[in-house]
């Protein structure tokens, strides 16, 4: 495994501290946070007090209701290039998270898919959420219990699911060995999209540049 030192892993405690304190400062409660970000009050409780570590798209939408950027609480590798190697692929996780990434989506002007490998370890179990856009699981190694709205499905090497991500769900390896699954969604579970506005924004004022001078004084005088 190649673990990157460049994005390590952050104490629970240190991230559900700085959590706590970003939800008091906004005045708002744990539900108000949970309700809004799609999880219960117990998970975002235990989040804050370092019981439990959340996963990325949690982490996320614990984020957007908090008014913050995912990468001021994780640090992810930036999707640059279109191609990965997977000898080059970093690992990474949130705080002491046994649940590892390696991210593959690149992230460019209209893209839509967020592609990740997760390593879920055995026994793991992934709190229910519901968030905007869908997802696909599909099952590289091992197997996995997936529950949407109540219904279990137990998914093996090559089998697939695909559903709308406003439908709770969640995930369980219950299996004595590691699973590996391929995850694409169409969240933002990197934090692409600030970036991406600003690199369109640079991309249009190039273009007007371009355009000369004479171009730029016609559009002030509304010509």
């Amino acid at each position: 495994m190649n673990q990157s030192t460049a994005h390590p892993r952050r104490n629970e405690h240190a991230l559900g501290a700085r959590l706590r304190a970003r939800r008091l400062e906004l005045g708002l409660t744990l539900k108000e946070v949970g309700d809004r970000a799609g999880l219960s009050v117990g998970f975002i409780s235990q989040i804050e007090r370092g019981i439990t570590t959340p996963s990325l798209s949690s982490l996320v939408g614990v984020s957007r209701v908090l008014k913050m950027h995912v990468s001021d609480f994780l640090a992810q590798p930036r999707g640059t290039v279109p191609l990965t190697r997977r000898t080059e692929r970093p690992h990474y996780a949130i705080g002491g998270n046994s649940l590892t990434y390696e991210r593959l989506s690149a992230s460019f002007p209209g893209n839509v898919l967020r592609s990740v490998i997760i390593h879920e370890p055995p026994g793991h179990r992934s709190e229910p959420i519901a968030h905007e856009g869908e997802e696909i699981f599909f099952i590289l190694e091992g197997a996995l219990t997936v529950e949407v709205e109540g219904e279990r499905t137990i998914l093996d090497v090559g089998d697939s699911i695909h559903f709308p991500s406003t439908r709770t769900h969640s995930t369980w390896n219950h299996t004595s060995s590691p699973t590996t699954i391929l995850h694409t969604c169409t969240m933002d579970v990197f934090g692409d999209e600030p970036v991406r506005r600003h690199c369109e924004t640079a991309v249009r004022r190039a273009k007007g540049d371009r355009l000369g001078p004479k171009a730029g004084a016609s559009r002030e005088n509304g010509q």
